[in-house]
């Protein structure tokens, strides 16, 4: 089974989820996503974009002070991850 060190969906480190992880629908963590992301085994934002996501994340990351011109370096692989596959 693949670990995961950043959740799948939005990219932010598991290591940093207040909540430990996502959860699936028998109540056991998520290994590849968030609790921002994923909570008893569903999607919080099932219909978002990579895009909007991308978007979203940036927006999350300006609220708690990260440069603007780190966003684009912390979000650029965002495409990329698991669920937009």
């Amino acid at each position: 089974m693949t670990t995961y060190k950043n959740c799948q969906s939005c990219g932010m480190p598991l290591s940093r989820d207040e909540k430990g992880g996502g959860t699936e629908k028998n109540g056991t963590k998520s290994l590849k996503y968030c609790s921002h992301c994923y909570t008893e085994g569903q999607f919080t934002l099932p219909n978002i974009t990579a895009d909007e996501m991308k978007c979203r994340v940036k927006g999350k990351l300006s609220e708690v002070g990260v440069p603007k011109f780190l966003l684009g370096v912390f979000t650029r692989n965002i495409h990329k991850l698991e669920r937009w596959k």
